[in-house]
Formats: structure tokens, C-alpha cells, sequence
């Protein structure tokens, strides 16, 4: 779409003062500006630079443009029309402003002014500063013509002529998508060796718990088997010693009744000692009584000393009696004492098996314990669920991570080929390729009508290749600078047609600063003036000049600029 600058006005601008200076661009066909040094005539091309781009159109720092004098509210404002779209550029300094005006409303500015200024470059007037200085403006002091351009820079007008950086902008996007794309990768590659070392250690870890826990149930049924052992060898010492008790109960069955026959014999012995102790007091009394101590009578020698005899007899028979008893109660003893032994030895014994018996009770309950253990080993031996369930969301997850990454690498391939197609060699070289014969037809087209009897070519590295009529090859610096500017001016307007061409970065605004003025001799002044008389039916020309005498009538409009105590302004105007 081409744009149709219509209106541009300044204040506060340069030399200009606090009063708008308004220029119409769209009003005549060629506009000569003229004045003075010093009158402000360039300062036209200054608010037009401004306006779009924010910047000085000559090696001037920014803050330069404000007026030394009232050194504030310093602001241009730019009218124009593309597409179906009207377009008011408002900008200034001190306060500073930065408007973009569409059909009456302001485009949202939240964004930074970087971002609102390449939003203007890109989306509405496409056309970058490079290509503004190439197509729309032509100056003597600060221009630098294409030919003397890098050949990167003029790579990168004939991009913007071309209206090719759509193919920039998606390479810009398209390294964006790559970066992200490596950077995507990475993260996964990172990620999915994570996952992997976790599955590593997941997997030890359940191997572990297993190797673990089937030492523990061989470990557990080794002492099963010695709690097994144990308890039958205590059984086997409760029989062997039940055995014993029963033996020696048997060699012990007379207790009863030797305690019976002792006792027996005590009480007999306790009856004949009583019976002893009697007869001894009878012998005692029939041998110191002569009397009876009852009657009084007299006791007969003959019955008393046969009554002592009778008497001290039946006590030696009581007395051997009792030795007997004592012989039989010492027998008794030594058997009860025996006894004693054996019962002891039994209770030692009766001991013994209780120990065997309670070690048995506890080896039972520490052999269920044991089972038990080998149990829940076993069931987490078999199951282990929680761990093996982790180890399965790992191995999904790993796989998912596969498939993102099979996802990634199917996108690098296809970036890749996006990235050799937008290369300087893909797409863009080949519709380079197709223009250049035409953009070389058409700068030869305008050598011709400056009367430059030259051949002039581009390669597609933009390098120029210049032929004489001997078809000797030149370049740009073999010329003098009356046949540089004729070469710069051909080339000028072969973009500006290759731009309407292209129906794309052609505007109707054509800015000549001084290139009346310069090398141009006569012939190429004459041959310049009828070529913007036959461009001006669809382009407005403003061509700045100290010599007005010699063009003015060749100009449907004049502005004379004046200074009037330190401010420029526009001759006459109100």
C-alpha cells in the first residue's frame, strides 16, 4: 500500500518559534523551496524525519532539534493516508510525546516506545529509516547515496524496497521458535536424564528392598529352624527328665510308711520311757521305804527285794526294747534321709523342666513373631505396590518425555528447513534474482534520460558493475561527483518506481535537498527537471534550492523562507 503524506507542521523545531509552520504535501505537483542560509528551508525534511521516525534526518544529536530559544514544547505533527486509513503522527520533546492517531483515535501506546515506534515502522508506514533516506529524500550534506552504502545496508534497502521483510521479521520469529526449540530440548534432554536416574535409583531401591527383605525371611527362617530345634531338644530333656522323676519316685515309695514306722517307733519308745521312769520309781521307793507310807505296815524284805529284782528286770527288757527302737529309728533315719536326697534331686529336676517348659512357651511366641514377619516380608516382597507403582509413573513419564521429544526434534527438522529458506539464499535471493534484471533496466532507463551514457548493473550481491561506451568496466568512484549524482538520482527514482511497482514502501512525498545546487552541470539539471515534471502527475516534488532564479517558473509552487528576529518561518504566511 502506498502512502499519501498530506500535511506536516512544526513548532519550537530547529529555528523555528512557538508558532506552527505548516507545509501541504499533497497540494501541488512540485514545490520549490527557497531562502536564505540559515532560513530553515531544510528544517521541512527534519519535522518529516522526526515525525516518523523520532530522529534526526542529519548527523545532529536529537536534543539539537529543540529550539536554543525557547528550548521546550518543541513538536511536529504528520498527516497522512494508507490503505483506507487515515493517520495523524504527533511527537515532541520537552514535554516528550508520542502519538499515533488512526481515524480520529490513539492507538494503544501501553507498550514501551520502542515497541510503539516499531509498530509504526512494520504494521503502518513499512519503511525504515534506510529505505525513507533512499526513496523518499535526496540531500547534499548528510545523504549517503546507495552506492556508497555497506553492502549489508544496501541489502537491506533493497529488502524494504522489495517489501521483504516480512521475510526478516519471521526470521527474527523463526530464531526465536529455534532458540526456544534448543532450548526445549535441552530442558528435556535434562529432564528426561533425570527421570532416568531416578528410575536407575527407584529400581536399586525396590531391588534393594527385595534382596533385603529375602535375607531378613531366609534370615527369620534360620531361626525358625533353630527355635525348632530348640524346642525339640527341650522336649526331649522334659522326657528324659520326666523319666528321671519317675525313677527316682519309684526308689522313694517306702516314705510314707517309713515316716509311719518312725513315728510308730517314737511313740512306742515315748510309751516304754514312761513306763521306765514308773519302774524306776517304784524300785526307788521299795528301796528307801521299809513302811508302806498309806497303812503304816511294814514291807517284807523277801517281797521288797524280789519286787526290786522283778522291777529292775522289766526295766534292762524296757531299756533293751528302747535300744532297739533306737537301732530301728536310726535305720529309719538314714532311709529317710536318703529320701530327702532323692526328693531334692527330684525337685532339682521338676525345676529343670520347668525352665525347658516356660523356654518352650517363649521360643512358641518368638517362632509366631518370626512367622508373622515372614509373612508381611513376603507380601512386600510379592506386592511392594507404592514403590512399584512410582517406578511405573517414572517409566510413563519417561516415555511421554520420548514422545515430546521425537515432537521437538520433528519441529528442529522443519525449522531447520524454514531457516535455509529464509536465509539471504533462499526465498529472498530468488525474488532478488527475479527484480534485478528490472531495478537494472530501470537506473539505466534514468542514465539515459540524464543523458550518463553508461551501462549500469547490479549482481545480486548488490555490487555495481559500470561499462562505458568501450565497455571498459568503472565503479561508482571511477566518476566525477556531476556523474555520481547522476548515478545517485537514477538510482533514486528507479527504487521509487520499483516501489510503485511493488505497490509497496511508493509514497507520493519526493524531498530533493540541494541536488540542484551540487555537481549536477546544466545538462543535468535540465534532464532532473523534466524527469520530476513527468513523475509529478502521481508525486508531489519539494525540491530545496539556492537557485531560485534559475527554476523557479519550472515549479507549480514556490516557499520562500524567511528569519525574522532569530525565527524561521514560511514567507507571507499569516
Amino acid at each position: 500500500m502506498s502512502i499519501i503524506f498530506k500535511a506536516v507542521r512544526w513548532k519550537n523545531l530547529l529555528s523555528t518559534g512557538n508558532i506552527f509552520t505548516e507545509v501541504n504535501l499533497c497540494e501541488h505537483p512540485s514545490t520549490l523551496i527557497v531562502g536564505e542560509n540559515g532560513a530553515g528551508k531544510s528544517t521541512f525534511i527534519e519535522a518529516v524525519s522526526y515525525a516518523l521516525y523520532g530522529k534526526p534526518f542529519r548527523k545532529i544529536n536529537k536534543p539539537q532539534l529543540i529550539n536554543t530559544i525557547n528550548k521546550k514544547n518543541m513538536l511536529v505533527e504528520l498527516e497522512f493516508t494508507t490503505g483506507n486509513k487515515d493517520f495523524l503522527i504527533r511527537r515532541g520533546m520537552k514535554p516528550n510525546i508520542f502519538e499515533i492517531i488512526q481515524d480520529g483515535t490513539m492507538i494503544n501506546q501501553d507498550a514501551a516506545i520502542k515497541d510503539y515506534q516499531e509498530y509504526l515502522e512494520k504494521n503502518i508506514i513499512k519503511l525504515n529509516h534506510k529505505s525513507f533516506s533512499q526513496i523518499v529524500t535526496l540531500g547534499s550534506r548528510s545523504f549517503i547515496p546507495f552506492m556508497q552504502l555497506p553492502a549489508q545496508h544496501r541489502r537491506e534497502v533493497i529488502e524494504d524496497l522489495l517489501d521483504l521483510q516480512i521475510f526478516s521479521v519471521m526470521n527474527i520469529i523463526l530464531k526465536n521458535k529455534v532458540s526456544d526449540n534448543k532450548n526445549d530440548i535441552r530442558e528435556l534432554k535434562y529432564n528426561s536424564d533425570l527421570i532416568q536416574e531416578k528410575i536407575i535409583l527407584q529400581k536399586d531401591y525396590i531391588k534393594s528392598i527385595q534382596s533385603n527383605n529375602e535375607r531378613q525371611i531366609e534370615l527369620n527362617r534360620s531361626k525358625l529352624n533353630d527355635l525348632d530345634a530348640q524346642i525339640t531338644d527341650s522336649t526331649i530333656l522334659i522326657e528324659t527328665y520326666t523319666q528321671q522323676v519317675e525313677d527316682l519316685s519309684d526308689q522313694i515309695k517306702d516314705h510314707d510308711s517309713i515316716i509311719s514306722k518312725m513315728q510308730n517307733l517314737t511313740l512306742t519308745k515315748s510309751q516304754f520311757d514312761d513306763k521306765v521312769s514308773k519302774l524306776v520309781k517304784e524300785i526307788k521307793f521299795y528301796d528307801t521305804n521299809d513302811n508302806c507310807p498309806t497303812c503304816k505296815q511294814g514291807i517284807e524284805h523277801t517281797f521288797k527285794c524280789e519286787t526290786i529284782e522283778s522291777k529292775t528286770s522289766q526295766v534292762e527288757e524296757f531299756k533293751t526294747a528302747m535300744n532297739q527302737i533306737d537301732e530301728k529309728y536310726e535305720i529309719m533315719l538314714t532311709r529317710l534321709n536318703e529320701i530327702s536326697e532323692v526328693q531334692n534331686q527330684i525337685t532339682s529336676i521338676n525345676r529343670q523342666i520347668t525352665e525347658q517348659n516356660l523356654l518352650i512357651k517363649t521360643n512358641y511366641d518368638f517362632k509366631k513373631k518370626i512367622e508373622a514377619d515372614i509373612v508381611r516380608l513376603s507380601e512386600e516382597h510379592k506386592a511392594n505396590t507404592e514403590d512399584h507403582e512410582k517406578l511405573t509413573a517414572l517409566k510413563n513419564q519417561l516415555k511421554m518425555y520420548a514422545t515430546q521429544h521425537e515432537q521437538l526434534i520433528a519441529r528442529k527438522q522443519v525449522l531447520d528447513v524454514i531457516s535455509v529458506l529464509l536465509k539471504d539464499g533462499g526465498i529472498k535471493s530468488k525474488i532478488i534474482k527475479q527484480y534485478i534484471p528490472i531495478m537494472n533496466k530501470l537506473v539505466n532507463k534514468y542514465l539515459a534520460a540524464m543523458e550518463l551514457t553508461v551501462t549500469f548493473e547490479l549482481d545480486e550481491n548488490f555490487n555495481e558493475v559500470v561499462r562505458s561506451r568501450h565497455r571498459d568496466d568503472f565503479s561508482y568512484d571511477s566518476f566525477s561527483e556531476g556523474e555520481k549524482a547522476r548515478i545517485d538520482l537514477a538510482i533514486l527514482f528507479a527504487w521509487r518506481a520499483i516501489a510503485k511497482l511493488r505497490n509497496g514502501n511508493s509514497s507520493n512525498l519526493l524531498i530533493l535537498d540541494e541536488t540542484f545546487d551540487g555537481s549536477l552541470d546544466s545538462t543535468g539539471t535540465e534532464e532532473l527537471l523534466k524527469i520530476i515534471t513527468s513523475i509529478s502527475s502521481d508525486s508531489n516534488v519539494f525540491v530545496i534550492s539556492h537557485k531560485p532564479d534559475q527554476m523557479v517558473d519550472k515549479f507549480t509552487n514556490v516557499l520562500r523562507f524567511e528569519k525574522i528576529k532569530n525565527f524561521s518561518r514560511i514567507k507571507d504566511a499569516a
